[in-house]
């Protein structure tokens, strides 16, 4: 590790060696995402703590406002986010508490599933009752727009250099219409944007741990369950699936979120928020190997691929999309 960055890393954590008895010997990395952020493990020699959490988020490309702003919100909603122990915002550090190595994608398995999910449901239902307008970004029609257009720049011209005919394009931006059209009819609550099993940490007490949230925005309050169980990372079967969305449903319509009374009309709209979600990370992945040069995520498009396929396919409206998507399928492309 020897990077200008992580020498100014170094200088900082040496001031604060003393008040949280840093073993500055022992950093090592921990984590990198998706962005320019990285994350780092010290050891710290106070019992309280055991190890702690170094980020790294250069300030030109990660400011750190959006990532301190949603941490104090999220916490007082009383989820279990890291703490900010320490905050160095000219150059783009923070010293956080550690929440673990036990992600929830490490930790799922059929056994543990319902017990897991049911944790980061009841996690989910706490933010989404805080909620209030005018303090996160509002989840519009532009950045919901923004994203879709990820899909056809990305992962169709750039990664699989297809051009689309008149007609196959004038196909998507119909099928575009009317999915932002179901996402703005939603009700809007707090979305983390980002709710799924490797940002939720299996943590002993007030599980899960929940991190990555930096990007939260005010929108359609299907968006986090579609992050949560339309996962790229791992798939359940629909039947499992389903249960966990009927009680998250359940357990959102007690607490007085604004769901539907109706289940199938939620599900309706789960299912075409999570196609949006699919359609914008099947960009995102193209996007990161071909301009960023991370190849990491390469193995996941089958899995959000067909994802997108198999809910397009549910709704008659949908079904040019289908076929387009169908068309993109390694052994067709």
């Amino acid at each position: 590790m020897t990077d200008s960055r992580l020498n100014t890393l170094r200088n900082w954590l040496k001031a604060l060696e003393a008040s949280w008895q840093l073993d500055l010997d022992s950093l090592q990395p921990a984590s990198a995402d998706a962005s320019f952020r990285r994350y780092f493990r010290i050891v710290s020699k106070n019992p309280n703590f055991g190890t702690l959490i170094v980020m790294d988020a250069p300030p030109q490309h990660e400011p750190l406002d959006a990532f301190i702003k949603v941490d104090l919100l999220l916490s007082k909603a009383g989820l279990n986010v890291p703490k900010i122990l320490e905050q160095n915002l000219a150059e783009g550090f923070l010293l956080l508490n550690d929440l673990g190595t036990k992600t929830y994608l490490g930790e799922l398995n059929n056994e543990s599933a319902d017990h897991l999910y049911k944790d980061a449901t009841h996690a989910l239902v706490l933010m989404q009752l805080a909620s209030k307008p005018d303090v996160l970004p509002n989840y519009d029609e532009a950045l919901l727009q923004r994203e879709l257009d990820l899909f056809p720049e990305w992962y169709l011209k750039k990664h699989l250099s297809v051009e689309l005919s008149q007609q196959h394009t004038d196909q998507l931006k119909k099928s575009f219409e009317l999915i932002i059209e179901n996402n703005l009819a939603q009700a809007r609550v707090y979305v983390h944007r980002d709710y799924h099993s490797r940002n939720l940490m299996v943590t002993d007490n007030n599980n899960p741990g929940v991190i990555d949230f930096q990007d939260a925005v005010y929108g359609p309050i299907t968006y986090d369950a579609s992050s949560l169980w339309r996962d790229a990372y791992i798939a359940w079967p629909e039947e499992r699936l389903i249960d966990w969305v009927i009680k998250f449903w359940e357990e959102g319509r007690k607490a007085g979120l604004p769901m539907p009374n109706d289940f199938g009309q939620f599900y309706r709209d789960f299912e075409w928020m999570g196609l949006q979600r699919h359609l914008k990370v099947l960009g995102i992945f193209a996007r990161l190997l071909h301009r960023d040069g991370k190849d990491g995520y390469l193995k996941d498009i089958p899995l959000v691929l067909e994802y997108a396929i198999a809910t397009a396919n549910r709704y008659i409206e949908l079904k040019p999309l289908a076929r387009i998507l169908e068309s993109t399928r390694p052994n067709q492309a």
